[in-house]
């Protein structure tokens, strides 16, 4: 599952190829229907929830390791189905974290979430992933699956806005549906370009 290909395809459908809906329907082997509406600027894709188990930080190896990889040590760790979950008291320290990715990049998870609740918004993250080859992604809707079910339970609330403090900052608006997720934002056109094949 990877939001970043399934928006971007819907939103050149959308824009760009003439789509006639308000609605693109993919499917992926791994995940299953993934769908992305249309409300004039805004994109909302309907992903699964991921499952998190809460893991004992001082007994689990790869927690141990990832610990390493931060100058701050987080006060709760859970495991989704690809990636870990650290939780830290507060955004100034999601903010300030000076993450090592060659520490990181030695443990076999696709990545680590960072997370706290929100000044200005219900919470904030980072996504760090050096091991799948990206250091730090700017927003990653993948894993607002963790996310928000996680504060969604934590913050008593179904309906949740989310900042990820990359240093490009991604604004998101998120919806809890149980075994599903909404992942709310806006996409822009960067680049259009032509292909020659021979």
């Amino acid at each position: 599952m990877c939001g970043h290909a399934t928006l971007a395809t819907a939103y050149v459908l959308f824009n760009y190829e003439g789509h006639a809906s308000n609605e693109v329907e993919f499917f992926s082997p791994r995940s299953g229907k993934l769908t992305v509406t249309k409300n004039k600027e805004l994109l909302t894709l309907n992903f699964p929830s991921d499952s998190l188990q809460k893991i004992n930080m001082a007994e689990d190896p790869i927690a141990i390791g990832l610990k390493k990889g931060f100058d701050q040590q987080p006060v709760e760790v859970f495991k989704g189905k690809t990636d870990y979950m650290f939780v830290f008291n507060n955004e100034t320290e999601i903010q300030s974290l000076k993450p090592n990715f060659q520490e990181l990049s030695k443990w076999n998870v696709r990545g680590v979430i960072a997370t706290a609740k929100g000044e200005k918004s219900d919470f904030v993250s980072r996504f760090f992933a050096p091991q799948s080859g990206i250091d730090e992604d700017p927003v990653t809707g993948s894993a607002h699956t963790t996310l928000t079910p996680f504060w969604a339970d934590r913050l008593s609330k179904n309906e949740l806005s989310a900042i990820q403090l990359s240093a490009r900052k991604g604004h998101l608006n998120c919806k809890f549906l149980k075994d599903r997720v909404e992942i709310s934002g806006q996409a822009k056109t960067y680049l259009i370009g032509e292909v020659f094949l021979k």
